[in-house]
């Protein structure tokens, strides 16, 4: 899908990639490095793929009225570090050594507060409906571009949304194919 992706140690942007940064982020606790790797699934609405809701919802003006279920999430305020679309294509809303929202009330191997130390990628898809070979390409060449800038980040620690707030959230959900994704990043 994309060259070799490239991630610019100093701002923590991910170099070409479509940028729609978000207001709900702040900064790592003081000497906290990105040391885990969060995947999920999102859709907006509910099932449907592309529109601006994502983008919308991460920066805070999601208007409550333009689809089923917004009104409970409009105010919400959450973000993720990137979202990978159904074509492959990359957003970036938060920069990665900055923290993002996307974990909520989390642990990780007994450690709390996962945002503190993770980066949340986003998939644009459903718990049921099988991810997209772009998507997975994507993904794979984001998690290795990630691992080369944070050396403190590895894809033996890499998880899903359920992972860290179980009983809590499904995503990235069954449809999600952990085998593949390991494979390519071996």
């Amino acid at each position: 899908m994309h060259d070799t992706l490239s991630i610019d140690a100093t701002t923590g942007l991910l170099i070409g990639a479509r940028q729609v940064l978000s207001p709900h982020a702040d900064e790592r606790p003081p000497g906290v490095l990105p040391s885990l790797l969060v995947v999920h699934g999102i859709s907006l609405p509910a099932g449907e793929f592309g529109g601006p809701w994502i983008d919308r919802l991460f920066c805070g003006n999601l208007p409550a009225t333009a689809g089923a279920g917004f009104a409970d999430i409009a105010g919400l305020r959450v973000s993720a570090h990137a979202v990978i679309r159904r074509g492959g294509e990359i957003s970036q809303y938060v920069p990665f050594g900055a923290r993002a929202w996307h974990a909520g009330e989390s642990s990780y191997q007994g450690r709390a507060a996962c945002n503190d130390y993770s980066v949340g990628i986003e998939l644009e898809g459903t718990d049921l409906l099988a991810y997209t070979d772009a998507q997975y390409d994507s993904l794979a060449q984001l998690i290795r571009a990630l691992c080369a800038a944070y050396p403190t980040l590895s894809s033996a620690r890499l998880v899903g949304h359920s992972d860290v707030a179980p009983g809590r959230k499904t995503d990235p959900g069954a449809a999600f194919d952990w085998p593949r994704l390991r494979a390519m990043l071996a």
